[in-house]
């Protein structure tokens, strides 16, 4: 029964492309502050590999403030048309300088425009004192390009436990549940539903 969970994540994620309407790398991500108050957001998963599963978000917001404080988090994929969702737990860490030059340069314009216009979650007066810094930033790269903003890039959160679930009928539903061997290589169980 034992598969690499990173192949099986793959297969599903492919056939979530080919069946979900909107945004089949949407993901939940919860984190905590140091003193376990919980947090969770929807984000976009933007790669993942053996390493784990990448995200990218400006590192003064909030989410990047509880990630640096206590570097754990969970993900979940939820595909409702496939009636699949796969969870991931693991430590987090920031991705390097490159990986997230090389992201951020494969985003619209627009997109890096705003990051560094945005002060995520901090306070905001009004929508159009967002939008005419937009237009600031605009204006401050018009004919150039726009680099990553130094308070801009990605985390990796390796995988510690993921498990695929499948609904059944019934409510029977079917759980897999993969925890890593100590030798790189990975164990599978079952839970009940």
């Amino acid at each position: 029964m034992t598969e690499n969970p990173h192949a099986l994540f793959d297969t599903w994620l492919t056939q979530a492309t080919e069946s979900e309407p909107n945004d089949p790398e949407a993901v939940a991500l919860a984190t905590a502050t140091p003193d376990g108050r919980p947090s969770v957001r929807m984000v976009l998963l933007k790669g993942h590999d053996e390493r784990g599963f990448v995200i990218y978000t400006n590192r003064q917001s909030r989410k990047a403030d509880e990630l640096e404080a206590n570097p754990r988090a969970s993900l979940l994929f939820h595909w409702k048309t496939l009636r699949r969702q796969v969870r991931v737990e693991g430590a987090v860490s920031r991705v390097s300088d490159e990986e997230s030059d090389a992201y951020f340069a494969s985003r619209s314009r627009d997109s890096r425009l705003g990051a560094w216009a945005s002060e995520q979650s901090r306070d905001l007066d009004h929508r159009d004192t967002f939008l005419n810094r937009v237009e600031e930033m605009r204006r401050r790269f018009e004919g150039r390009d726009v680099p990553r903003p130094p308070h801009w890039g990605g985390y990796r959160v390796a995988p510690e436990r993921v498990e695929f679930w499948r609904d059944r009928e019934f409510r029977l539903h079917e759980r897999r549940v993969f925890l890593p061997d100590g030798r790189g290589g990975w164990t599978e169980g079952l839970l009940y539903p």
